[in-house]
């Protein structure tokens, strides 16, 4: 990505105008929940240096919400699922509903956790703007903590990363990245679930003779040079049975139960430090991460005398460009034969990821998802309570790597020290995230408690995972727990 998203980014990078349809995959991701368990809750916390004054966090609020008119929208479903749902400007949106603040009382950071893993569990107001943003006081030293708990159907880890930073300030002395701008859709009407289908049945004849002359040009073409197309097709299909053969591995024995409770683990590592690992082979910082996670995993599952060669792992795969909106959702999920007790030596483990991750990232079916989303998203409510969990999840590790601003940022004056992302659990054991902030890794760790029922151990073996890796890097650096 472009360093200048986290600079003096323009307001149309991020989110959509009104009356915007969801895309098929952020269909799957609101529609799911209405029948099932499953939540799509993305969580971020940042841990300030300070506490920053009230007004001051209210006053960065109104410039971010005038900046992303996404964050004034609610969701209209039309009836019946006939059509995607659609985002609409809410006439009776109120920036004091979703901008909250509480105290701690013992202000912990293991009491902060705990508070945030409550609200993430939680469910949305579905007939408000799915988003609410906390700050916690009472920190050790005079520290709070900003929490932004938002649905993923509004964007994936790169774009609320990027939101963040419309959020922040890049010195001191300012409130927030943009100036003051004048709410662009405040004259656009709200609509219901009959306007929203209305909508899209306008749309599709609006589209319809342009889709026609597509076809009719990619027909003529593959009639008069048959050649070319038939390989394309064929490559692709190949291609789409190759993503969609589950991993030839099985799922652990050990971390087969499944609940619907969330457990939180904040753990800090050296950034330049893990870089310089995976570098130390010929690999990346994401091969080091996953390495890292998988090598926590050996160690829990040797301690608990349940060893396993390999463990089914699913990563998203950015596919979004410096051009597109920084709203929404850009990712495709890979599912790769994670090495757990098969490679135990960390340097080789991350060259058997590098492999694996590259070989994903140029499968032609890459973006499979978009296949077999508009399917599952038009199903009816009852059915997609029981399919769609089945298709977000199937891994016993899910894990995702964030490249978070290179740039000092702040909130109301008082600096941002730390960044986790705490992306949805759908499903599986664990769903780890690594955000970058500064010179620091920052992960956030979701588990389920029934799978990893040795919860202190688990986080333990995740710190040795991650150590093990770092030795390669000859810098003596540590991975900490934060929480």
């Amino acid at each position: 990505m472009n360093d200048d998203v986290w600079g003096e980014a323009a307001p149309a990078l991020w989110g959509g105008g009104p009356h915007e349809p969801m895309s098929a995959l952020e269909t799957l991701m609101w529609r799911v929940e209405e029948r099932s368990t499953m939540r799509n809750t993305c969580m971020g916390v940042e841990i300030l240096d300070g506490t920053p004054a009230w007004g001051d966090v209210l006053l960065a609020h109104q410039t971010l919400v005038a900046n992303a008119p996404r964050l004034r929208h609610r969701v209209v479903v039309p009836p019946a699922g006939l059509a995607p749902p659609r985002w609409t400007p809410h006439a009776d949106f109120d920036l004091g509903f979703h901008v909250r603040r509480t105290r701690l009382a013992t202000g912990t950071h293991k009491e902060l956790m705990t508070a945030v893993e409550h609200t993430a569990m939680s469910g949305f107001d579905r007939a408000r703007p799915p988003w609410v943003a906390y700050l916690f006081e009472g920190l050790p030293e005079g520290r709070s903590a900003y929490v932004l708990k938002i649905h993923h159907s509004m964007s994936d880890g790169l774009g609320l990363l990027a939101l963040l930073a419309l959020l922040h300030g890049s010195d001191p002395n300012s409130t927030a990245t943009m100036p003051y701008l004048p709410i662009w859709d405040v004259a656009e009407p709200e609509i219901g679930t009959i306007g929203a289908l209305a909508l899209d049945v306008v749309e599709n004849v609006r589209q319809t003779p342009g889709r026609v002359a597509r076809f009719a040009t990619g027909a003529f073409n593959a009639i008069r040079n048959p050649g070319p197309s038939v390989t394309t097709g064929s490559e692709y299909v190949q291609s789409l049975r190759r993503v969609l053969t589950p991993p030839r591995c099985e799922p652990s024995p050990l971390l087969a139960a499944r609940s619907t409770t969330w457990r939180f683990a904040a753990i800090d590592v050296d950034f330049p430090a893990l870089k310089a690992a995976g570098k130390s082979v010929g690999a990346s910082l994401n091969d080091a991460f996953l390495a890292a996670l998988l090598g926590g995993y050996r160690r829990y599952h040797e301690v608990l005398d349940e060893p396993v060669d390999a463990v089914p792992v699913t990563i998203p795969v950015a596919l979004r460009t410096d051009s597109a909106s920084l709203g929404g959702n850009a990712i495709a999920p890979a599912r790769l034969v994670g090495p757990v007790g098969a490679i135990p030596d960390p340097g080789k483990r991350m060259l058997a990821i590098r492999e694996q991750v590259s070989a994903a990232r140029a499968e032609p079916a890459l973006n499979h998802v978009n296949v077999l989303a508009p399917l599952a998203a038009r199903m009816p409510g009852t059915l997609i309570g029981h399919v769609g969990p089945g298709l977000m999840s199937g891994s016993d590790l899910q894990a995702s790597n964030v490249p978070g601003s290179p740039h000092e940022q702040y909130l109301g004056g008082i600096k941002v020290a730390r960044m986790y992302g705490l992306a949805p659990n759908p499903g599986c054991p664990a769903m780890i995230t690594l955000a970058t902030h500064g010179d620091t890794c920052c992960v956030g760790v979701n588990f389920d408690p029934a799978a990893f029922y040795e919860s202190e151990l688990f986080v333990n073996c995740l710190l040795v995972g991650f150590n093990e890796v770092l030795a390669l890097s000859g810098t003596g650096a540590e991975a900490v727990r934060f929480a």
